[in-house]
This record gives structure tokens, sequence and C-alpha cells, in this order.
């Protein structure tokens, strides 16, 4: 018998590891298939797109806001992955009233991505392959700490532009900057995604400007605007503004390995 808790806290059972899972969730999508998993996987969302190739045979359920729930329940998966962000909780309602078995993640921390990543090794009974990936990025983590400079600086990191948004502390990107040296400019904002303006960004003083990709897509166009925070802002005047591929910081899974490489260079550079 296998059982794991979900991040809402309740108690999966199963008797034998998942091998018809429907998975609503695009970077668990990826950490399925990275566990070697992905024979597994019957249904996913049109926003799962990793691994290309993998994910093109997969039968598809429509958004991670709007999915086919009866598509879906007529393919009988025996586990339904899904999040309780990206998923809209009446969906997720609707398949455990139809009888099926759903597994609800939240992480919002890089431990919480960790216990995903192990939770989807015991379901898929690939536990030997998680430790392998969770080694990795145990060791990208100390790694980036053992770099992290003495005074963490001040970062920007919006996520969409028009209105401009950003994050505070109970989010899984917060807690990426903060492993990999960083000090999140709007941590202790009350809203989990506080809107900004770039006068009120500039007077913080930011030290570095982190741009994802996604959810909103930051370009080199994007970057001017940001810039003309003025020169006293430091990350203006020491041209640390980064355009950054927005997976690694919102997609948790295999892919925070690289983030913590990756973005804890960014980081030290404004030592």
């Amino acid at each position: 018998m296998i059982e794991v808790l979900d991040d809402l806290g309740r108690c999966l059972e199963l008797r034998e590891p998942a091998r018809r899972i429907a998975c609503l969730v695009p970077s668990i999508t990826e950490t399925l298939f990275a566990l070697g998993a992905g024979d597994s996987v019957v249904a996913v969302t049109d926003f799962c797109i990793h691994p290309e190739e993998g994910v093109r045979a997969k039968k598809r359920i429509g958004g991670t806001k709007n999915f086919a729930a009866a598509r879906l329940i007529g393919l009988e998966p025996d586990l339904v992955i899904a999040n309780a962000e990206e998923n809209r909780r009446h969906q997720v309602q609707s398949l455990e009233d139809a009888g099926l078995k759903v597994f609800v993640t939240f992480p919002r921390t890089v431990d919480g991505c960790l216990k995903m990543i192990a939770d989807m090794g015991a379901v898929t009974g690939t536990g030997n392959v998680a430790q392998t990936i969770l080694s990795a990025i145990e060791k990208a983590r100390a790694d980036a700490l053992s770099i992290a400079p003495a005074r963490p600086p001040r970062v920007l990191c919006p996520v969409w532009k028009n209105p401009y948004m950003t994050i505070n502390g109970d989010t899984y990107v917060d807690s990426v900057i903060r492993c990999c040296g960083g000090a999140n400019l709007f941590t202790d904002e009350a809203e989990r995604y506080p809107h900004f303006l770039l006068n009120e960004a500039a007077r913080r003083l930011p030290e570095v400007v982190i741009l994802p990709t996604e959810p909103f897509h930051f370009t080199e166009s994007d970057m001017r605007d940001f810039q003309e925070m003025g020169d006293d802002v430091p990350a203006v005047h020491f041209r640390r503004i980064h355009i950054v591929e927005g997976e690694l910081l919102s997609w948790y899974g295999p892919r925070l390995t690289r983030a913590l490489r990756e973005i804890s260079v960014l980081i030290r550079e404004a030592a």
C-alpha cells in the first residue's frame, strides 16, 4: 500500500503505483517524464509542453483553468495530479465527485518542490530516480548558498505587465530567489502577487532586476522601461537587468537544479 499526504493534508492511498495518470500541472507533467513515468501519463493540459516529444501523443483535455472534466473522467485515470493555485477548485471537486483519486499539490517553497518530487516518485514507484533528482537539487542549493553574498542584494522580479505585478514571500519564486542569495524587494507585501509602479520600485533601490519570460513574456524592449527608473538605481547603474527563462523560476521540478545555479550567479554579481 502506498500512502502519501498531499499539500492539503489529505492522505492518498494506492494499492500499487499509478499507471493511468491525468496531470493538470505542466511542471509536474515534466517531472513525471523526468522520473521515467511518462508511459503512465494518459492525459495532459494544453499547457503541458515539456518534454515536447513525450507529451505530443498524450490526450489533451484543455487548459489548466478550464479543462474538460467529462473528457478526463472518460479516460478513467487511476490518479489525477492537480494544483491548488493553477486549477479551479470546483473543477477538481467534480473529478472527486465522480470517484477519481486526486492528489493536490501546492509547492510554495524550494522545500515544497522537493516534497512534490518525492511524492511523485512514491505514487509512480520511481523513488530511486526521484532521489537522484533530489540529490542534484540539494547540491545545487548548497553550491548557491556557498557563493551567496553576506548581505543579500535587493531583487526585483516582476511576473506581469499592464499592470506590473510581482511576488511576495509566500511564493515559490521568492523562495528560489532567497535560496540563490537574494532578497525579494516585495517579500513583505500582504498580497501574494502585489501590484507596483516603476517609481515605487525605484525608491526601493533594487540591485538586480530579473525579468522572466513567463507568465508574462518580458523581452529586451521591456528592459528599457526598467532602465528609465534612473541611474540612481543600482540595478540600472551597474546594468544588472536580466531577461531570464521564465520556466526556471516558475516551473517547480527538475529545472530547479539549473535555476539555482544560474540565478545565483546573477545575484552574486551584485555583491
